[in-house]
């Protein structure tokens, strides 16, 4: 009997992972409860169990002292110096009162005890398992739906993953795997309760711990995250490391490595950016894929006036104003968005990417002096404006002596008469008949002589179609005297 018994308690061990010692503490809890529960003793009593035999002895204990008025609880100095002399007040006199034999509800009553210790014993384990792994991620099968929660089964205990901690548009099924985000733990009468999330902003930054071994490894940080689930994710990425790209650890080859997450969250849009210790190289990255032209910081505040230009302005604000949302998240800024010309309302030029150089203005004095020296010429310059002008005048006297020779020519060559070709040509259109038309009269006849030209043909009106539609009636209104036709 006592090795069944020793094997018993060695089968439990293994299959509920609890300690032998803690197991025979609660034996020995339950073999006092059924000596009180069979003898309807209310003293001290204590069982004793070796661990190697499996033998168990149980003790009455009872104080010394020196007046009696409980014999369960209490024994005089006289009575227990008769077993030992060494007694005094105070001290602790145990007698063995082992049974022959519990009975059946006294063993029953042991079994009932037995069994809440180690139930008691094991949501203990699970609830120190489960506390420490908090704001981790786990694996668990979804093992039932009701009333909008889900009960995941996590092996040892089940998890709760309420509506309010669920993502909009994702659907589960029973028996279906999902990764959940350990949100809090808690001891209830009923055991450890397990509260999952789905939408928390950790559940993304663990799933980047596991698809990408450089953060894993501590190489690239992730400073911020910020994340309307569902949606769109925004993180922020540094590495002390200037051999590794933190963007490029966290995009991977081709994608893959942020395409597993994004397929892992039903397809939701992250967007990653390199940190920076500048707030406003930070917030000018955080409000990508828009550009920015000016970052102007409100320390009082922590507030923040960021320019964009006109054709930025709404890819900027996002939709619903989602992306500088998520941007003020990331950067823990308050962050006010204009447009350029909102911001400079008299239309000055966009700023460039890089600071424009300090200009220098000079002092009224020395602004006269300049101006004086940059009105003086050198003799340099005199002596071209002198060349200049000498040539000038050449190239007119030139061009003006040309037409004077031209003139006295003509003039000594008196006037010009046509050759007699031209005044036969002449004669032989005036004297013949034009095929188009005729000559007008009262005109002499000469090249210049205008031919009246023949009746030009009378072209057929154009029909104009009814204003109604799909009707197949003529305009009459173009017509004056044609009602044969209509």
């Amino acid at each position: 009997m006592n090795k069944e018994f020793l094997k018993a308690v060695e089968d439990l061990e293994k299959e509920k992972e609890i300690s032998k010692e803690l197991l025979m503490e609660a034996i020995e809890s339950a073999l006092v409860s059924a000596y009180k529960k069979n003898y309807g003793s209310s003293q001290n009593v204590r069982v004793d169990i070796d661990p190697d035999t499996g033998i168990f002895e149980v003790y009455m204990q009872r104080e010394v002292v020196e007046e009696v008025s409980d014999k369960y609880a209490e024994i005089s100095l006289e009575e227990a110096r008769e077993a030992d002399k060494n007694y005094k007040l105070g001290d602790i006199v145990e007698k063995r009162v082992t049974p022959k034999d519990f009975g059946r509800i006294a063993a029953q009553t042991a079994k009932q005890v037995v069994v809440q210790r180690i139930r008691e014993a094991e949501r203990g384990m699970i609830y120190d398992d489960f506390s420490s792994r908090q704001s981790e991620l786990i694996t668990g099968i979804i093992q039932r739906i009701s009333n909008d929660t889900i009960f995941i089964n996590m092996g040892k205990t089940e998890g709760i993953l309420a509506h309010t901690e669920q993502v909009k548009g994702e659907r589960y099924t029973v028996n279906s795997r999902l990764k959940v985000y350990i949100m809090d733990v808690k001891k209830t009468t009923k055991g450890p309760q397990v509260y999952l999330s789905r939408s928390h902003p950790g559940l993304v930054k663990r799933l980047f711990e596991l698809e990408v071994p450089e953060i894993h490894d501590g190489i690239v940080e992730i400073k911020s995250i910020s994340r309307e689930a569902g949606s769109r994710t925004k993180i922020a990425v540094h590495t002390n490391d200037p051999n590794v790209d933190a963007v490029g650890a966290c995009v991977g080859s081709r994608g893959n490595r942020v395409q597993n997450i994004v397929d892992e969250l039903f397809g939701e849009k992250i967007d990653i950016i390199n940190w920076s210790a500048s707030s406003a190289e930070l917030i000018k990255s955080a409000l990508s894929p828009a550009k920015v032209e000016k970052v102007i910081l409100h320390e009082s505040d922590k507030s923040a006036t960021v320019v964009v230009p006109d054709y930025q302005l709404s890819l900027a604000i996002g939709k619903e104003g989602q992306n500088v949302r998520l941007a003020a998240k990331l950067c823990g800024w308050k962050i006010d968005i204009k447009s350029h010309t909102q911001f400079f309302p008299d239309g000055e030029p966009l700023e460039e990417d890089n600071e424009p150089e300090a200009a220098v203005i000079p002092e009224p004095a020395e602004e006269a002096a300049v101006e004086e020296a940059a009105a003086e010429p050198t003799e340099a310059e005199a002596a071209e404006e002198a060349e200049e002008e000498q040539a000038a005048e050449a190239a007119e006297e030139e061009s003006f002596e040309e037409p004077k020779e031209a003139e006295e020519e003509y003039a000594d060559a008196g006037p010009v008469e046509p050759s007699e070709e031209v005044k036969e040509k002449n004669v032989e259109i005036t004297e013949g008949a034009h095929p188009k038309g005729k000559k007008k009269a009262g005109k002499k006849s000469g090249a210049a002589d205008i031919i009246e030209e023949a009746p030009a043909k009378t072209k057929k009106p154009k029909i104009k179609k009814s204003p109604k539609k799909n009707s197949g009636y003529r305009n009459y209104e173009d017509y004056e005297d044609d009602d044969d036709d209509i």
